[in-house]
């Protein structure tokens, strides 16, 4: 409770100072690499994922560090639960291991509390990419002009700072980069080219266009050919937990995606309405303890953009989860819709899973199961147990109810 009192520059003081010593600690390894920072509300993972992807393809010697996990060339690590910029110490020491392992290039996904933490002092970040800056973490900080120069700050002392011209943050993100950072911009809607229709055929989802927009801009800078990077957008795999379809034999279509604001939610559901062909069934929560506003914001979103909503469970923390669910409710109500006809309320995360499933979806309808995505767990007054959206689809496939033993 006491910590909960300390106001967040102080904190950041001791973050500082925790941050420079894990960076002597392991003797400043950043200065040895090339590294390329992305950051934003959404999409930071997928843009992350495809640059370095790209990059790889094309024999650089390369790095990632996202929320999903760390690469070192081939080699994955592991990062941790619910984590995308690890705490300094991890971070300068998966830095001091890449750095060992004679890489050259390093992609880092860097999170607005990364930032204003100064977890990512000492990163030696060269170019820095936004990917978009929509309503999020408002609970951290306050309002949305603190979180947009949050943001900023990370383009503060970079050679090239790369924006999406898409995105409505752009000229107020411009104004807030010193003027002896070089600015440059990408835009899904850049003129036709073999790229671009490259991109087309890969990915569907307009917000995936501009992730890759972005993406190819880098890869363009750091001298990529035009013929590498349409091999590489071919072959991308894609990312773990991000519109990850889950086949089956019931004949309907199931995703497992982490969209958890409202605009990835309102993205990966107006993606979905172009491709689906029966209803379309959404499954989410919002977290405890984090960005209250948005709760009702994202019951708006699918009731409008969804047939049928479960609300659920997504890391209550030490919050009621029944309470969350109410307050995502009354945006699904402001909407007009009816409970138990176009929404429902079930606090147990697998049970929602396997009522959709089960007991909702026929042929030819769509479930769509957003917050948690590549996440291997869920947190509960303090404690993370083990959890996965794709093991409950899984088991709910199968006629079952996954459970948290809790």
């Amino acid at each position: 409770m006491i910590r909960k009192l300390i106001p967040q520059k102080i904190k950041n003081i001791w973050h500082y100072l925790n941050s420079l010593t894990s960076v002597i600690y392991f003797g400043y390894p950043a200065r040895k690499l090339k590294v390329i920072a992305v950051t934003g509300t959404d999409g930071k993972t997928t843009t992350c994922t495809l640059i370095y992807h790209i990059l790889k393809t094309a024999g650089f010697k390369v790095a990632l560090i996202s929320s999903v996990a760390a690469y070192i060339g081939d080699k994955e690590i592991d990062t941790g639960f619910h984590v995308t910029t690890p705490d300094p110490w991890r971070l300068q020491k998966t830095i001091y291991l890449i750095v060992n392992s004679n890489i050259n290039y390093l992609v880092l996904e860097a999170t607005s509390h990364g930032i204003d933490q100064h977890r990512l002092l000492g990163t030696n970040i060269s170019m820095g990419i936004l990917t978009n800056i929509t309503h999020e973490h408002l609970d951290y900080h306050k309002t949305f002009g603190n979180y947009l120069r949050a943001k900023a700050k990370l383009f503060k002392n970079l050679k090239i700072a790369i924006l999406n011209h898409d995105d409505d943050s752009f000229e107020r993100i411009k104004k807030l980069i010193p003027k002896k950072v070089k600015i440059l911009s990408y835009s899904m809607n850049s003129p036709h080219d073999k790229i671009r229709e490259s991109v087309k055929a890969r990915f569907k989802e307009k917000y995936n266009l501009s992730n890759a927009a972005g993406a190819v801009k880098v890869a363009k800078l750091l001298g990529v050919s035009d013929s590498i990077i349409i091999a590489a957008i071919k072959n991308f795999p894609g990312v773990s937990g991000r519109m990850e379809e889950i086949k089956n034999k019931k004949e309907i279509k199931i995703f497992v995606d982490f969209a958890h604001t409202p605009n990835a939610l309102k993205q990966v559901l107006s993606a979905s309405i172009i491709k689906r062909g029966g209803k379309l069934i959404c499954v989410f929560g919002c977290a405890g303890e984090r960005d209250k506003e948005k709760r009702p914001m994202m019951g708006e979103i699918s009731a409008k953009l969804a047939d049928i909503s479960i609300f659920t469970a997504e890391d209550p923390r030490s919050e009621n989860v029944n309470k969350i669910i109410s307050e995502i409710a009354e945006g699904a109500r402001s909407q007009g819709a009816k409970e138990r006809e176009d929404f429902f309320k079930i606090s147990e995360r697998g049970e929602s899973i396997s009522f959709a499933i089960q007991k909702l979806a026929k042929k030819g309808d769509t479930v769509i199961v957003c917050g948690k995505g590549h996440e291997k767990s869920m947190a509960y007054k303090g404690v993370e147990y083990p959890w996965s959206d794709y093991d409950a689809v899984k088991i709910a496939l199968k006629g079952g109810i996954k459970e948290i033993k809790k």
